[in-house]
């Protein structure tokens, strides 16, 4: 099994980088891939905010990016979670933060917006007023 970097996923993703975009391909062919939670979140804001990806464009390739065979997710139920929050409108910093919260007993945070995101779901949140 490789680890890769965000620069190799968004090569594959994107194919802004043809000889890049061929080497990410081939390894993601040939190898057995560990895709780390810090790397699907580096990857959905470059796709985001340098590649304008939106919405469906985002989720879909996240999802198809951690469907692949020969990928294994660190914390694949949380990551699951976290892209089906997403998919329905939260931001996916915030899903990811809030599904990988564990045993705890909660999860607690200044930002309204994500209460009120989080409640739609069906999640609790408490907010910490400032």
């Amino acid at each position: 099994m490789i680890a890769v970097d965000t620069n190799v996923v968004v090569r594959l993703l994107t194919g802004d980088d043809a000889r890049q975009a061929a080497r990410a391909a081939t390894l993601f062919a040939t190898e057995e891939i560990w895709l780390s939670k810090t790397v699907i979140l580096e990857t959905e804001w470059v796709l985001r905010s340098l590649y304008r990806f939106r919405g469906t464009q985002l989720s879909a390739a996240l999802i198809a990016l951690t469907s692949l065979s020969a990928v294994r997710v660190e914390d694949p139920a949380a990551v699951s979670v976290a892209l089906g929050w997403a998919s329905s409108g939260m931001d996916f910093a915030d899903a990811l933060h809030l599904a990988s919260k564990g045993e705890s007993a909660g999860f607690a945070t200044f930002d309204e917006k994500l209460v009120k995101r989080a409640k739609g779901l069906g999640v609790g949140v408490a907010v910490l007023h400032a």
